[in-house]
């Protein structure tokens, strides 16, 4: 689904689960926020074709956190596109990506996917790609989990921070956060943005109110 232009949120089903990675472009580059499941690097490039985007235009990947929705791919993608990629997340969640340490949530999964992090990223950070991008460190539903705000079209690509159902946001979706605080706390960031488009992760897009929607689910 279009937001903007040169902003697309993906929709990729597995098992019955719809996730939605979110892809940036321009005419240099593309940025591949999340990488789904393991074996969806055919859904991506087929998701990529279908809005006019060549695979080989990837060159930048974003991790919001470590969970193995969100990494599945990373080893697919990098293995293809080898060093033609450059991979971000934060520091607190680099180790579990790069498989130095069992994942926090997954880590009964044999082999589970792994990728080198070039670069972590802090709170507050702005990356310069497709009309720039502010990186929020948005810990609680993993220690590293960041959230990203897309200035050029004020989109908040929230990661799992929250969850939303029929494009009305549903909360923090308490039983996969380790700190439940903390993630409350996270969410106040969110209210210092002029945001007028949120993707979650699971459930998609929200368009309305969207800070009256945010300080619902911290006041409850």
């Amino acid at each position: 689904m279009e937001i903007s232009n040169g902003v697309e949120m993906l929709q990729l089903e597995f098992h019955g689960n719809i996730i939605h990675p979110t892809l940036l472009w321009d005419h240099e580059m593309a940025v591949l926020i999340d990488t789904g499941f393991p074996g969806q690097i055919e859904d991506i490039r087929v998701a990529m074709k279908k809005i006019g985007v060549s695979f080989d235009k990837l060159k930048v990947i974003i991790l919001t956190h470590q969970d193995i929705d969100h990494i599945g791919s990373l080893p697919e993608i990098l293995q293809e596109c080898g060093r033609n990629i450059k991979v971000y997340a934060h520091e607190l969640d680099k180790p579990y990506i790069q498989g130095d340490v069992p994942l926090l949530k997954d880590g009964h999964i044999e082999n589970p996917p792994k990728g080198k992090v070039n670069d972590t990223l802090i709170d507050g950070q702005e990356l310069s790609y497709c009309g720039g991008i502010r990186v929020i460190h948005t810990p609680g539903h993993t220690p590293g989990h960041i959230s990203l705000y897309l200035k050029q079209s004020k989109t908040l690509v929230a990661g799992d921070s929250l969850y939303s159902v029929d494009g009305v946001i549903g909360g923090i979706h308490v039983p996969t956060v380790l700190d439940l605080k903390e993630a409350r706390l996270s969410l106040k960031k969110y209210l210092d943005l002029d945001i007028e488009s949120v993707v979650c992760y699971h459930g998609g897009l929200t368009k309305d109110n969207i800070n009256d929607q945010i300080q619902k689910v911290i006041s409850n």
